[in-house]
């Protein structure tokens, strides 16, 4: 930490202090590499069958939460309730501080059982402090109803009930103590990404590096998913543009019509047996 209190250090030395805290928090994250890999996996066969992956925080770690759930369906066009946010005091704490929610276990208890959270999902419990009553209150109602169960903290060493399964990100002291919004906030989000991005990865959702499955719902992502088309069928734009307005905005399908010279009812039939699997429905090694 520094050796002159905060408010005395200019600004580029105060970023700098920053800048190791981050260090810390990357650093974590790869010392959690095989935990998140099992959640990742975990997360894959929940939601292939028919289960979610829901996320369950308070304040900063809620928050979090939530922006990892929304960001699921326009990116890998996610079922609406796939991939599911859930934060103490409801939505509107996203934006207005209800720290006091955090603290009432009956609320966590209830919100689980409001999803009717069963056998098929997951549910990943954050608190950066690994303490938070809402959040191990869910956790625990959510193993009751035989969900798999997972705690992501950045101070948990030790399962909060025999059935968690505890990925621990060592983030070290904040920069300013207590703000988890900080190093734990950035952990916390580099492990989401890591969760959510490999359960999507492992059911077929990208063909290499590409968004196969990206919702075309601006002008923006329009243009995105024609150049995805236009780079793996090896065709002009304006033939990506028609294929995609066949397929009905789908990439991945409108891709296949072109590479295997088949209509979209049998392009989707085709990728339904290969498990959604661009790659594999056309036919690449």
């Amino acid at each position: 930490m520094a050796k002159k209190p905060l408010e005395r250090l200019a600004p580029e030395e105060l970023i700098g202090l920053m800048d190791e805290a981050d260090g810390r928090a990357l650093r974590a994250v790869a010392v959690a590499r095989r935990m998140l890999a099992k959640a990742a996996g975990s997360a894959a066969k929940s939601l292939k069958s028919g289960g979610r992956l829901i996320y369950l925080g308070a304040g900063t770690s809620g928050r979090l939460g939530v922006l990892d759930a929304s960001e699921c369906p326009p990116t890998f066009s996610a079922s609406p309730g796939q991939v599911v946010g859930v934060m103490a005091g409801g939505m509107k704490a996203l934006y207005s501080a209800a720290e006091g929610a955090e603290d009432n276990m009956g609320l966590g208890q209830e919100a689980v059982r409001k999803l009717r959270v069963g056998p098929h999902d997951m549910v990943v419990g954050i608190t950066a402090s690994g303490t938070t009553p809402f959040v191990l209150a869910g956790l625990s109602e959510a193993i009751s109803r035989g969900a798999d169960a997972w705690l992501l903290s950045c101070a948990a060493k030790k399962p909060a009930h025999a059935g968690v399964k505890v990925i621990n990100l060592n983030t070290g002291r904040e920069v300013i103590q207590g703000s988890t919004r900080l190093a734990a906030g950035t952990a916390t989000k580099l492990a989401l990404n890591r969760i959510s991005t490999g359960a999507f990865v492992q059911m077929g959702k990208v063909y290499g590096d590409l968004m196969v499955d990206v919702v075309p719902s601006n002008v923006k992502l329009v243009k995105r998913a024609v150049g995805i088309i236009t780079e793996i069928a090896r065709c002009t734009e304006a033939e990506a543009a028609e294929a995609l307005s066949e397929s009905g905005g789908r990439p991945k399908v409108a891709a296949l019509m072109l590479m295997r010279g088949i209509g979209c009812h049998a392009a989707e039939a085709l990728l339904e047996e290969n498990g959604g699997f661009l790659r594999d429905a056309i036919g690449e090694v």
